[in-house]
């Protein structure tokens, strides 16, 4: 019944889903009318407004391109390539290797965003090596997993307002994780969706012959360079002792900072991967290598995250998305608040797509609405983290490392991610509302 309700919206969204850089260039236009048109600024006003918040992201798009290089370096190691082929054998079917990939996404995310981003696609890239299964629904699988990061371990939202000075405690005060991310209600919708997410993408994989396949041979990531030495400086490219001592290095970083209780961060999680590619590569030269492979697919990010800072910039500095937030909170009461937070944030993510900067901005409306209608101040605050990760399916703007390390395109994807947008969001706004 899936596979053919989720066939409409594959051809709806093949045929009018633009490329990723054309939807972030309709959602500028459409942030400007709307800063001009709803706020009342005036165009030269609204344009400054995204100059000036145009480079704002650069530390996070070098952040998010690293997350697709230093996975993509790390995957193509022999020894992770064997270990991502092992658990892909586990998978005899290609209704097994979608359920499969799911939770091994699922799982990863729930431990960290950028973690779950990496790793989900490229086990789906190790499975296809394996098994004949329908590609982009692979990969969709692979980023559907993506859903539960806002309810996990590293959800931006939750960690802030658990941390000693964050900016809204003089209104609510220190909010532990117990409360948020360990609470009944917040668990609950995830175990949900451990069990929903996988078995939704299953029921939508389509019959052989409706099947997409992609040529193994296409996805293999293993150089089979061979290395002649005809000058002194390829011994250095080539000298595995070089590589172990700095790579070793890194490691010892990485274990003086988790004995310091340090915690699972983006930066950190990059630094992992660059240091064990560097070790398990052996040799400069072959890390070189597959660095000229991996950056071939970070062109996206490139070009389209300072976009996204700009629009960011006009939905904060013109009051767009705090009058977004405070139309939904007009309308609400306290039960029904937390189901209000949650669609408001998922509307505000497709125009500002990142959780802590989106917290900025909904926090100063939600909060005091929260206080004012008696509402649970941990639920609102988990319901607009919700609401950032649901629209994630439909939002390209997290999808390109995954679509840079699969190569395919948002269009071949979110028709799958659309029907898991409607069946997730149900599940959420039940679990916020009533558990």
């Amino acid at each position: 019944m899936l596979d053919r309700a989720a066939k409409p919206l594959v051809k709806l969204v093949d045929r009018y889903l633009p490329d990723p850089f054309i939807f972030v260039l309709i959602l500028t236009l459409v942030a400007f009318a709307a800063a001009i048109i709803v706020e009342g600024h005036g165009p030269m006003a609204v344009i400054d407004m995204w100059g000036q918040g145009f480079w704002s992201l650069l530390s996070f798009s070098m952040q998010m391109l690293l997350v697709l290089v230093t996975g993509f370096m790390l995957a193509s190691t022999p020894l992770v390539r064997n270990i991502l082929n092992r658990l892909a054998s586990l998978a005899k079917t290609p209704g097994q290797a979608i359920v499969l990939v799911t939770f091994v996404a699922l799982i990863a995310s729930w431990i960290n965003w950028g973690f779950g981003l990496v790793v989900g696609a490229l086990f789906a890239k190790a499975l296809a090596r394996q098994i004949r299964v329908h590609y982009p629904l692979l990969i969709a699988s692979a980023y559907s997993g993506f859903i539960v990061w806002h309810g996990g371990l590293a959800g931006s939202i939750p960690l802030v307002i658990a941390t000693d000075g964050h900016f809204s405690e003089s209104v609510i005060g220190v909010i532990g994780t117990g409360e948020t991310i360990f609470a009944f209600f917040n668990l609950a919708i995830v175990l949900a969706l451990f069990i929903v997410v996988p078995t939704v993408n299953r029921l939508m994989l389509p019959s052989a012959e409706d099947s997409v396949y992609v040529d193994p041979k296409v996805l293999d990531d293993q150089s089979d360079t061979q290395f002649t030495i005809t000058r002194p400086a390829e011994h250095l490219e080539n000298s595995r002792t070089l590589a172990w001592l700095v790579g070793f290095s890194g490691l010892a970083f990485i274990f003086q900072y988790f004995l310091n209780d340090g915690g699972l961060n983006l930066n950190i999680v990059n630094f992992m991967f660059l240091f064990l590619a560097i070790i398990l590569h052996q040799t400069p030269r072959r890390l070189l290598d597959s660095l000229n492979e991996a950056v071939k697919g970070g062109s996206g990010i490139v070009i389209q995250f300072p976009f996204y800072a700009g629009i960011m910039g006009v939905m904060t500095a013109s009051g767009l998305a705090a009058s977004i937030s405070a139309g939904f909170v007009s309308i609400a009461t306290a039960e029904s608040l937390p189901f209000w937070s949650f669609i408001s944030a998922g509307l505000v993510n497709i125009f500002v797509p990142s959780g802590g900067g989106q917290w900025a901005v909904q926090a100063p409306v939600m909060l005091p609405a929260a206080q004012e209608l008696g509402a649970s101040i941990p639920r609102v605050a988990m319901a607009v983290a919700w609401g950032d990760a649901w629209t994630n399916l439909l939002q390209p703007f997290w999808a390109l490392p995954v679509l840079a390390i699969a190569g395919l395109k948002a269009k071949d994807i979110m028709g799958y991610c659309l029907m898991l947008l409607v069946i997730t969001g149900i599940i959420i706004s039940i679990g916020l509302t009533w558990l």
